[in-house]
């Protein structure tokens, strides 16, 4: 059921089974992440009430979040992934949030979409990503679709968003994080905390390259939970 298309009649209706019977979301829990990154930023901010987060590459409400804990406590913010069905599972559960299905890069152009299946959290923009999670991970054949892939400000004026601040951004992009991050204009933005994930596309984590890069703007890393470092804006 897990591979289930947008085109079955039941799809709305696996949407709401997954998150209400297989995810239980109505069950509030202590974590979310995958490995526990959520705790982490809960008490990073836990003195922030009504915060902003921006989660790109946000694949499910529950599954795997870092922003669930943050939700739950009343901030709210805008999710973005180039997976339509993700976007469905937020505008479900997350109505007061701003859901946004978009491929987000450092550049304009079209761009190949390589997908395990609509549920899957190893759909990606990188083909040696693909090859290896299919080899590895899937056990399957990923498609190809061709999409564009926009800078976050073509999306920001596309959609006439209004955004003032954002507290927490959150890049998880399955090996397409660098160039997600290259396409926010961070140092607008005055993000207090940016969590991303540090791998490339053989799987490998490559720390150096992002720290040398965040460190233009002022971002110090502050601490590693699996994949994800966390970098913190200091004046």
């Amino acid at each position: 059921m897990s591979k289930i298309s947008k085109n079955n009649i039941f799809y709305k209706l696996y949407l709401y089974y997954n998150l209400y019977i297989r995810h239980k979301a109505l069950k509030l829990r202590s974590t979310y992440s995958q490995h526990q990154e959520d705790l982490f930023i809960n008490d990073y901010f836990k003195d922030t009430n009504n915060g902003f987060y921006l989660d790109v590459g946000c694949y499910h409400p529950i599954k795997y979040s870092n922003t669930a804990l943050l939700n739950n406590r009343g901030w709210q913010g805008i999710n973005i992934d180039m997976n339509q069905t993700s976007i469905d599972l937020f505008n479900i559960l997350r109505k007061k949030d701003k859901n946004i299905c978009a491929a987000i890069s450092n550049e304009n152009k079209e761009a190949i979409q390589y997908l395990d299946h609509a549920f899957s959290p190893i759909n990606t923009l990188v083909k040696k990503f693909s090859d290896m999670t299919s080899k590895t991970i899937s056990f399957n054949n990923h498609s190809e679709k061709k999409i564009f892939i926009h800078k976050f400000s073509q999306i920001v004026q596309a959609q006439e968003l209004k955004i003032n601040q954002i507290d927490f951004l959150n890049i998880d992009a399955e090996a397409h994080d660098f160039e997600v991050l290259e396409g926010i204009d961070i140092s607008f933005y005055k993000v207090k905390l940016i969590c991303i994930e540090m791998f490339d596309s053989q799987n490998q984590i490559n720390e150096v390259k992002f720290k040398d890069y965040l460190i233009k703007y002022n971002y110090h890393l502050i601490k590693i939970i699996g994949p994800n470092g966390f970098f913190e804006f200091r004046s």
